[in-house]
């Protein structure tokens, strides 16, 4: 045993001398193997990282949240929509809205300890000869860090007095305070929103994740001013449920299905106008969703490696024509058939490692782009690394086993007179 093994490494160590060598005596033609290869693997990386940014960022918002908080929404379907502006591809459009009459109808159940609701836009904002277009306004309920996490650095949230008389205050992030007054306290400044003066209370801190936009200039206000001086799409306001200590997620679940079918007058087997959904089966969504990348990632990589695979024939085959003669003098030596294709094999797939490297060099720095540039926390897998080995040593084995098994078969006696 342990002669075979000090046998193999030898031959392991030549054929990648040799494809090594081959690959600086033909670079043109070894250029469509390793770019085959490198592209597949890049995807392989690139979607896995982002897939991966995308979980993590779905489970800390989740965990910010508490683990028994669930939402009602006015429409939930789960998955990608599609709408084209019809009626039939638009069933939210049959759902009311959610109300605050509703949210506060929640907030009295007993099996309900806290209920946030929220509306989002888009907007100016400024202060003084610094003015930014599209700002994240947020207009919540008093309680809304409880759910969304993080920390007031400075200042503090307002108050319960100040949502009820809809108070012209404002939280803001540490990157708004950044573009609109670096290196001053933002807390006691007034800026103005949508044209109207707000004053600043304090700055608020999250981690960046993929559906809070911490990672750009944010904001928010009570959502009785909100709806007051913001532009915005009506009718999508959300509610987050916080049940009490004592309560389980379903019996608090249970009350709020029935306080809002009673309130909105459906009957007994009438479908919900509105949706409850659990955090498992957001989960769920995103868990579809990525599924859906990670089949679309094994396509576009497997087309990629096929690509590669065919150069990788092409390479091998010619390597066999212009080695005849080497491997007539092999044979003639005494070299078995299952060494000749032992050392053809090590030659491809030594060559589809070379673009397998290239592409995590590549993935890496597509994972890093995203990374830096989008909210989303993109991050190499181990999983996608071996991944990316393994099937770019396959494509090598597999794709040369033709040209290998055709070299092992050469006459010894013909390949000698090859010329």
């Amino acid at each position: 045993m342990r002669r075979r093994a000090a046998g193999t490494l030898p031959r392991l160590a030549e054929g990648v001398a040799i494809a090594l060598g081959s690959l600086r005596a033909g670079k043109v033609r070894a250029a469509l193997t390793i770019l085959g290869v490198a592209i597949g693997v890049t995807v392989v990386i690139a979607m896995g990282a982002a897939i991966t940014g995308i979980n993590r960022s779905v489970g800390r918002i989740l965990e910010a949240a508490g683990p028994k908080t669930f939402f009602v929404f006015r429409y939930f379907q789960g998955g990608i929509n599609v709408s084209d502006g019809s009626d039939e591809t638009s069933p939210w459009r049959r759902n009311p809205w959610l109300t605050v009459q509703e949210a506060e109808l929640i907030r009295r159940l007993p099996a309900v300890r806290d209920v946030n609701l929220g509306e989002y836009t888009q907007g100016p904002v400024s202060y003084g000869d610094v003015s930014l277009r599209n700002v994240a306004v947020a207009g919540f309920g008093p309680h809304w860090i409880r759910l969304n996490g993080g920390d007031i650095l400075e200042g503090r949230n307002f108050t319960e007095a100040e949502y009820a008389a809809g108070a012209r205050v404002a939280v803001i992030n540490d990157r708004l305070r950044d573009a609109l007054f670096p290196r001053l306290d933002p807390v006691g400044k007034t800026i103005k929103i949508f044209g109207q003066p707000f004053t600043v209370v304090g700055m608020h801190a999250e981690a960046a994740s993929l559906f809070s936009n911490a990672d750009k200039p944010r904001l928010a206000i009570p959502h009785t001013a909100f709806i007051k001086v913001a532009e915005y799409e009506k009718g999508w306001m959300d509610l987050a449920v916080v049940p009490t200590e004592a309560a389980t997620v379903l019996e608090a679940q249970d009350q709020v299905v029935a306080a809002l079918r009673t309130a909105r007058g459906l009957r007994p087997g009438e479908a919900n106008d509105f949706a409850v959904v659990t955090q498992n089966r957001l989960l769920e969504t995103f868990n579809s969703i990525t599924f859906g990348f990670f089949v679309a990632m094994i396509a576009l990589s497997s087309v990629a490696l096929m690509v590669g695979g065919v150069g990788v024939v092409a390479i091998m085959m010619i390597s066999v024509t212009e080695r005849t003669r080497e491997i007539g003098v092999r044979k003639a030596l005494g070299a078995t058939r299952r060494e000749i294709m032992f050392q053809f094999l090590v030659e491809a797939a030594t060559l589809t490692l070379v673009g397998c490297l290239l592409g995590m060099l590549l993935g890496a720095g597509a994972a890093w782009v995203v990374r830096s540039f989008t909210p989303i926390p993109a991050t190499v897998p181990a999983g996608s690394v071996a991944a990316a080995v393994l099937a770019s040593i396959l494509t090598g084995v597999l794709f040369g086993l033709y040209p290998a098994s055709r070299a092992a078969r050469l006459d010894p006696v013909e390949a000698l007179r090859y010329e």
